[in-house]
């Protein structure tokens, strides 16, 4: 992993946006981030890891809404970019916190939700393309790639010496805390965690083994019931030991099945008792029951037959009735035939009456015959045919002034045409005039919008060239100012430390003299004795304070002299844009830009309109055109009709005598033919109807004659007899269902009287249902209760089976299952090192971490042989700790001078420093390598070399700084002076008022 940029807005002590060039600042491998205290050296590390995780490290975790700079204006949003190289891919991160907005309408501010962007750029100089704005999935793409959490990266790139500090002094479960964030070590802990969980498992089986065992033997006891229980002194063993229990319960079970089998066959026994004396009871209530039966059907039978009886002269009525009936049907067609003849001789009547009511005029006369009515009809169909030709000259005269109408009503439109064509045609000289001059006039506009244009680029060049020149001389008198004040404080600086250095030349004699010791020869004179030693002044002035007022000095200069460098720099920007804008004010050419624009922007919108104009002189010309000859066509046209006009009134007027005489009085002919047809229909209807009466009168006469004869026939003196004697088809279906009921209910009384049980049960001794029936009921009693008896018996002897069963199969399955919670509990003792068999009370998560702590250890000793000159070692140590504690992370410092193995809390604050300094650096090597081996190639670290000497310091500048021979670049975070003279590639963090600010800066090494 390589960063190449970082640029914040509104993030942390930074108020507006700063870029961070990390590829400018690596190029030389090592790289300083100073800066005075609280300036914002650490808030760029929390950037990085915001930008990558979109959390800070460390006690900063939970504060992500309060990274919002409090120096920012309410309308910047807080962001962070970070763009970095991968695993081979160029990635773009941008994350922005949760914050609060102004609204953009009203008062008050809104919730602005956070938001993540990650894009990649798939060639150098390629596009950057967006790959996902999920929080969760930039998250996972971005542990994915990295191979590390949030706090293995904090940890390993990032290098917080004081937290290595700490580790190195921390206990065996600190240290196994913070190794477990950095190494994946879940699966063990998760090991240990699933033995404790078998463990526990195991032995919840086997405690439900035993209570399931125990439980059984009271359910044997109940299943037994009154059988003979197990002595009180078998219970009391229970605590004894699981296999004496399961033996009592067993011995038990066996008594209590034998005694149930004993109890089953005396149960069986008297069931088939109680079902013999159950079958004999019933069979003698069945036979009571029968001959009570059959004495109460013989005296039903008796009272029926006398009511049979009593009703047989009702019987004898019916069927003579129903014979008369019989009779009386066989006339019924021929009184149907007459009827409808009569009803048909009625309704032709009628129908002659209403058609001669429908004739108009005298003739024929209302009692025509039908002969009459057709010759009347022939007549008048002969005077309609004689209309056909008029009808037809008259349809032609009325089609003749339809036309005639048509072409009246056409010669008007037309003249109209003619003269709207006229008066058009008259307004065509000037409206082609005006339409050729407005494409003119577009045309002329088109050819001069090149000079438009190039007048006000001319126009905008000098109004910008004018507001670059006004900016430029306000940032050149600024820069004056600035100077002017860079160079009182570089003067106020110089008095100073000239005034402290007189202060302490002054008092040189008693700076002298407080180094003078009895019997120690002088520094300036030689001499041993001491007699009368320079007091010191009232105000002394030691050494550090005038080296500390020189540094001012310095660098009050070197602030004058940036200060006049910019000076020259602003005014001669400011000459270059005076040279392009000239003296004219930024109003007067702002004025000159708005003319020139909107010239030309109404120069434009003329020429556009050159198509349009165009287009409309080309119409008009067409409608010209088409107008001319549309006129000309109408006068043809118009001559035409003229003309055929006058053949259709010279036709028109020969056929009107004709048609005037067909009428013969009527409006018109059509109206004379319909009343000749009207004529002709009622006449043909009357004598139809006429025609129909006659012959329904002659059918009516001949069908009274046949009736008169049927009745005759049947036996009835008339037909109104024979009709009378006539019966309806349900009453006849009726009247002989209750003949056929009689017979049958006789035929039934007879056999019931007839029947040889029924009379044996008359003659003999009368029957007690009631009695039998108790006797029946009592045996049935006895037999539920046997059937009760042996089914609870053989149920007793079932479940004392399968109990006896259950106890054995729960005794077998019991031992493998205790055998198996022994040997669980012992490895999960091993595993939680609780076991008195794990003699260092080791975790097996913490025997992985005393392997990776190893690693470390062997990792971290290369680069510390180098910074302590080969002194020092850093060894893994697994002795047992003191009063039971957990051991196996212990660490130890191997002085190779003294040969002894030291403890890190006998470290000395630079020892210390180094020695954290090479465990950091290792354990990123061991981490990196347990991340798939990912090149980490730029790291930070934070603090901790001021505690450092010279030698030390140049030591551990080595050792950083041969991280480049494996292509990293590693990043100090430090306020040490003397590392701004040793490392030339820097980012100064300068803090103000309003914010801080970053610098990028390039010192040649020893400057």
């Amino acid at each position: 992993m390589r960063l190449h940029a970082l640029t914040v807005t509104a993030f942390g002590p930074f108020a507006g946006t700063q870029r961070i060039d990390f590829d400018r600042l690596a190029a030389g491998g090592l790289f300083l981030l100073h800066g005075p205290t609280g300036a914002g050296k650490t808030s760029v590390l929390d950037a990085v890891a915001y930008a990558l995780y979109g959390s800070v490290p460390g006690a900063r975790q939970g504060s992500v809404h309060a990274l919002r700079s409090d120096h920012a204006d309410p309308g910047t949003r807080t962001e962070v970019v970070l763009e970095l190289t991968v695993a081979g891919r160029r990635w773009e991160l941008t994350r922005g916190p949760e914050q609060q907005r102004p609204k953009r309408r009203g008062g008050g501010t809104t919730r602005e939700r956070a938001r993540s962007l990650l894009r990649e750029r798939r060639t150098p100089d390629g596009p950057w393309t967006a790959l996902s704005s999920s929080h969760q999935e930039i998250a996972h793409e971005v542990g994915e790639v990295l191979g590390m959490n949030r706090d293995q990266f904090c940890q390993v790139v990032l290098l917080p010496q004081g937290d290595f500090a700490r580790f190195l002094r921390a206990g065996a479960e600190d240290r196994a805390r913070l190794l477990g964030r950095l190494f994946d070590t879940r699966r063990f802990r998760a090991a240990e965690d699933h033995l404790a969980e078998r463990r526990a498992r195991a032995a919840e089986r086997v405690g439900t083994g035993d209570e399931r065992l125990l439980a059984a033997g009271h359910r044997v006891r109940q299943a037994a019931g009154d059988a003979p229980e197990l002595a009180d002194h078998r219970w009391a063993q229970l605590s004894a030991g699981d296999l004496e229990l399961a033996d009592a319960v067993l011995e038990f079970a066996a008594l209590a099945r034998s005694g149930a089998r004993e109890r089953a066959a005396v149960a069986a026994q008297a069931l088939a008792a109680a079902e013999a004396a159950e079958a004999g009871a019933r069979e003698r209530h069945t036979e009571t029951v029968e001959r009570a039966r059959l004495r109460r059907s013989h005296a039903e039978a008796s009272e029926r037959a006398e009511a049979l009886r009593r009703r047989r002269p009702e019987r004898e009525a019916t069927r003579r009735r129903l014979e008369r009936a019989g009779a009386a049907a066989t006339v019924a067609p021929t009184l149907r035939l007459r009827e409808a003849a009569a009803e048909e001789h009625r309704a032709a009547v009628e129908a002659a009456r209403a058609a001669r009511a429908a004739l108009e005029g005298p003739e024929p006369a209302p009692d025509a015959p039908a002969a009459a009515l057709a010759a009347a009809e022939r007549e008048a169909r002969t005077r309609l045919g004689a209309l056909a030709a008029a009808r037809a000259a008259e349809e032609r005269a009325e089609a003749l002034a339809a036309e005639l109408a048509r072409l009246a009503a056409a010669e008007d439109e037309r003249r109209a045409a003619i003269e709207d064509a006229d008066a058009r045609l008259a307004d065509w000289p000037a409206a082609a005039e005006r339409l050729r001059e407005r494409r003119e006039r577009a045309r002329a506009a088109g050819a001069g919008l090149p000079r438009l244009a190039e007048r006000v680029a001319e126009a905008e060049a000098r109004a910008r060239a004018a507001e670059r020149r006004d900016a430029l001389a306000e940032a050149a008198a600024g820069a004056r100012a600035a100077a002017l004040e860079a160079r009182e404080r570089a003067a106020d600086a110089f008095d100073t430390w000239l005034r402290l250095k007189d202060r302490r030349l002054a008092g040189i004699a008693a700076e002298l003299a407080a180094g003078l010791a009895p019997g120690e020869p002088c520094a300036v004179c030689g001499s041993r004795e001491h007699p009368e030693p320079a007091p010191p002044g009232a105000d002394p002035v030691d050494p550090a304070a005038e080296e500390a007022a020189g540094a001012a000095h310095r660098a009050a200069e070197a602030a004058r002299d940036e200060a006049e460098r910019r000076v020259a720099a602003r005014e001669a920007e400011h000459a270059t844009a005076l040279a392009a804008a000239g003296d004219r004010s930024t109003a007067a050419l702002a004025a000159e830009l708005a003319e020139a624009t909107a010239e030309r922007d109404a120069a434009r919108e003329e020429s556009a309109d050159e198509p349009a104009a165009a287009a409309a002189l080309e119409r008009a010309e067409r409608a010209h055109a088409e107008l001319t000859a549309t006129r000309r066509a109408a006068e043809q046209e118009l001559a035409a009709d003229a003309a055929r006009a006058g053949a259709l009134e010279a036709e028109r007027a020969a056929l009107a005598a004709d048609i005037a005489r067909a009428r013969d009085g009527a409006p018109s002919v059509a109206a004379r033919a319909a009343a000749l047809g009207r004529r002709a229909e009622a006449l043909a209807a009357a004598g139809a109807a006429v025609r129909a009466a006659e012959e329904t009168a002659a059918r009516a006469k001949t069908a009274d004659a046949r009736c008169a004869d049927a009745a005759y026939a049947a036996g009835f003196a008339t037909p109104a007899e024979a009709r009378a004697a006539a019966l309806a088809p349900e009453e006849r279906r009726a009247a002989e269902e209750r003949l056929e009921r009689g017979r049958a209910e006789e035929a039934e009384v007879a056999a019931l009287l007839a029947d040889p049980r029924a009379v044996a049960a008359v003659e003999g001794p009368p029957a007690d249902p009631a009695a039998s029936q108790a006797d029946w009921q009592a045996a049935t009693a006895r037999l539920r209760a046997a059937v009760s008896a042996e089914a609870a018996a053989r149920q007793r002897c079932a479940e004392l089976d399968a109990l006896g069963d259950a106890l054995a199969d729960e005794t077998r399955a019991l031992a493998p299952l205790r055998e198996e919670s022994r040997r669980i509990a012992g490895i999960a003792g091993l595993a939680a090192g609780t076991s008195p068999q794990n003699e260092y009370r080791m975790r097996l998560e913490t025997y992985v971490l005393a392997a990776r702590l190893e690693q470390v250890a062997e990792a971290a000793t290369v680069r510390l042989r180098r910074m302590s000159a080969g002194r020092y070692a850093l060894v893994h140590s697994d002795a047992r700790a003191a009063h039971r504690a957990r051991s196996g992370l212990g660490l130890n410092v191997l002085d190779a001078w003294t040969g002894r193995a030291r403890d890190t809390a006998t470290l000395s604050g630079g020892e210390s420093f180094f020695v954290s300094l090479a465990l950091a650096l290792g354990l990123a090597d061991v981490v990196s390598a347990e991340a798939g081996g990912r090149r980490l190639e730029t790291l930070f670290v934070d603090e901790g070399f001021g505690s450092l000497d010279e030698q030390s310091l140049d030591e551990v500048l080595d050792v950083l700084d041969g991280l480049r021979e494996h292509d990293r670049h590693v990043g100090i975070v430090s306020h040490v002076p003397d590392l701004r003279a040793r490392i030339p590639s820097q980012l100064e963090i300068l803090k103000t008022r309003h914010g801080s600010t970053v610098r990028h800066r390039d010192h040649p090494t020893g400057a």
